[in-house]
């Protein structure tokens, strides 16, 4: 599959690309992600593998494209979680009978 990352056109295929993160050990996730094989790697880590490219030089959402189209599942950034799920002060809370609004910590 033919995509542009970074002003760059790159033939990218999935055989491809889980060759080249074969030996590669991911780095902790701070932000976006990609699963590839059994790993998730943040996408910047995948897009300076695949495209040999400095991790300034092109965007995360650039990688995610091009990893989605391939049929990897790419992650949104950890943080971010849906409203409806209480957080862990407010979970807690909830066991123990009270009620914690999100204001208090």
């Amino acid at each position: 599959m033919r995509c542009v990352i970074a002003r760059y056109p790159f033939e990218l295929t999935k055989n491809g690309v889980l060759a080249s993160m074969k030996d590669v050990t991911p780095e902790p996730v701070t932000g976006e992600s990609v699963t590839i094989g059994r790993r998730r790697y943040p996408v910047k880590q995948v897009g300076q593998v695949i495209t040999r490219q400095d991790r300034r030089d092109f965007t995360s959402g650039e990688v995610v494209r091009a990893m989605t189209r391939l049929g990897f599942t790419c992650h949104e950034h950890p943080g971010t979680a849906p409203a409806d799920v209480p957080t862990p002060l407010q979970a807690a809370s909830a066991l123990l009978g009270g009620t914690a609004s999100s204001q208090e910590a």
